[in-house]
């Protein structure tokens, strides 16, 4: 049985999680962290100091402000971390690194396992096309996301560059530079409205003939069952950095 702290446990994902982790028998949810007030079946608590039960690993979808909390808790008392939420910076996640030096740490940009999936058919598109085609990226999320791009939009460019001979340059905005596109650019482009979970569509645009390779999350879930995954996973393990190749892989 892997015990579960969920941080961000009464915002959306965290009810989301607590609800697929209940149907498990693998795992259970033993507390909750969140600034916010509100009813769950299991304690809540503000910080992770406060924590009265030592969990096998933290969920966190809550904000990257908390991260340096969570890292305290986690390598103070040997707690593995999936690292779930978004918008990290440089620095932020250099210290998520420098956590997996002494605990299992897993952290991806996407929790979804058709994204990552997604990330592979982009390499091997990249493979076989070349330099040939253009390769722009379009992600869609509702309206109340605060960073932009998506993770998993730098994500799928990072997996795409990684095979390029020459890593090609990110492009955010086109509006301010008047000229040609060059080629060896990525442009990633950012969609903001309504309710839509998540939508991330890459597009290779070569002579006469254009290739696109899209994903759609219908809802959160998709995100929380790969988390949840991620956390059984991680709490056999040793330290170090984990993502969703080494859970598609076990």
């Amino acid at each position: 049985m892997t015990n579960i702290v969920l941080c961000g446990a009464l915002g959306k994902m965290g009810r989301v999680l607590a609800n697929i982790i209940s149907a498990r028998d693998d795992c259970r949810v033993c507390a909750g962290i969140d600034i916010g007030e509100g009813q769950a079946d299991f304690p809540i608590v503000k910080t992770p100091r406060e924590l009265t039960e030592k969990p096998d690993v933290i969920i966190d979808f809550s904000h990257p402000s908390v991260l340096g909390d969570l890292l305290e808790y986690c390598l103070t008392n040997n707690v593995a971390l999936v690292a779930a939420t978004t918008g990290y910076s440089d620095d932020e996640i250099a210290k998520i690194k420098s956590a997996a030096e002494q605990i299992p740490v897993f952290f991806t940009w996407n929790m979804s396992l058709g994204i990552n999936l997604l990330a592979a058919l982009a390499k091997k598109a990249v493979k076989v096309l070349g330099g040939q085609f253009d390769i722009e990226i379009v992600e869609k999320h509702h309206n109340q996301k605060l960073d932009a791009p998506s993770g998993t939009a730098l994500m799928l460019a990072n997996a795409i560059n990684e095979e390029l001979e020459e890593p090609y340059n990110y492009i955010y905005d086109r509006h301010s530079v008047r000229r040609k596109r060059p080629k060896n650019e990525i442009g990633i482009h950012s969609i903001r409205g309504g309710t839509i979970v998540g939508e991330h569509e890459i597009i290779f645009a070569g002579r006469d003939e254009v290739i696109t390779l899209s994903h759609q999350a219908a809802s959160k879930e998709v995100f929380a069952v790969g988390a949840v995954n991620a956390s059984v996973f991680l709490a056999k393990k040793q330290a170090g950095i984990y993502d969703m190749n080494d859970l598609m892989k076990n």
